[in-house]
């Protein structure tokens, strides 16, 4: 704006703030950029941007550049954000890794930070992927995150419950329920369960053979063990349990041979019986009733087949007697007409 002198005045009040007149700058539609856009088409409007995403994970700068080779990512433990996958483990073993890769002069947390997103397929992928930009600055914050995403407070009670109600299996041996129980703890490490309270759980969950011989390995109860004792005395059991199942397994497993070879050849031999009967069976329904020869049936016999069929039967006479010429009931003539039968 102009004066009579002149001079050219601000574009803000006199009597404005500093604050007032940067917070009215950040407002301000930009002139130029408005008229640049005016003047350009719709296929220039809609034109792909070229730029760099930033990502989710910001990195801090090192003193000196931090490789990433191929052996090394290619241990890397893969997650890919599945209902039935432990995230917990998936950590544990992504740690375990990044612990073999020690560079001078540059912190193991950097390392985590910068490989943990190879560690990621599908869906894990793209939660980190569609996180804002420098969501993450340090490992503990992805760390934290992580463990949110896929390992939420639900499902934290449902596992809570599973322990407080597991219970032996029909025909599950002593060891593999032990190990089951283990890896059921072990997959929620912040269930918030006493020590007492898993041993309990364990022994209500027994089976009565099972919990009877813990009970008497423990002199008569195995409440009256401590908790450390009762966990160890129940390790114990299980571990020989494992040793005694296993001859048993060998044992069941060689029964288990023997009776199927037995069975394999009752069924040879029945097959046998039953294809000598079947050849059988065709033998005699091939046979002729009329020259007593195989190959075709009665009813196809070449005999009947010829124009005048001379069958010989056994008790056959085969002369012929002059005699019997002029015999009453052998010579044709005309006879008299019986009476009643009159035309």
């Amino acid at each position: 704006m102009l004066l009579r002198s002149g001079r050219r005045t601000s574009k803000f009040p006199v009597n404005i703030t500093d604050q007032q007149a940067e917070s009215h700058n950040l407002h301000e539609p930009n002139d130029l950029e408005d008229i640049d856009m005016a003047n350009q088409t719709l296929k220039q409007l809609a034109a792909p941007n070229l730029a760099a995403q930033p990502p989710s994970i910001t990195y801090s700068a090192l003193d000196r550049p931090l490789k990433l080779n191929s052996g090394f990512l290619n241990l890397l433990p893969k997650f890919n954000g599945l209902p039935g996958e432990d995230p917990y483990r998936h950590i544990n073993e992504f740690i375990i890794t990044c612990s073999t890769m020690q560079p001078d002069g540059i912190e193991e947390e950097q390392i985590k930070l910068r490989a943990f997103h190879f560690s990621l397929q599908g869906l894990a992928k793209d939660w980190l992927y569609y996180m804002p930009p420098g969501s993450f600055t340090t490992w503990t914050g992805l760390h934290k995150a992580f463990l949110e995403k896929f390992f939420p407070t639900s499902r934290i009670g449902s596992i809570r419950k599973e322990i407080c109600g597991i219970k032996q299996l029909v025909g599950e041996s002593l060891y593999k329920y032990w190990e089951r129980f283990k890896r059921l703890c072990a997959s929620c490490p912040q269930h918030q369960i006493s020590e007492q309270l898993f041993v309990q759980y364990f022994h209500e969950g027994l089976m009565p053979q099972d919990r009877g011989m813990i009970d008497a390995a423990s002199g008569g109860a195995l409440v009256d063990k401590t908790p450390e004792q009762a966990r160890n005395l129940i390790a114990n059991m299980a571990q020989n349990t494992q040793q005694f199942d296993l001859r048993r397994s060998d044992l069941g497993k060689r029964m288990d041979e023997g009776q199927s070879s037995m069975m394999e050849a009752q069924l040879a031999n029945l097959t046998a019986m039953v294809s000598k009967l079947m050849i059988g069976g065709n033998t005699k329904a091939s046979l002729c009733a009329i020259c007593c020869l195989e190959g075709h049936t009665t009813d196809m016999c070449p005999t009947l087949q010829e124009g005048e069929a001379n069958v010989v039967f056994p008790n056959q006479r085969t002369t012929y007697n002059e005699g019997w010429r002029d015999h009453l009931n052998l010579r044709y003539q005309n006879q008299a007409t019986p009476l009643g039968f009159e035309q």
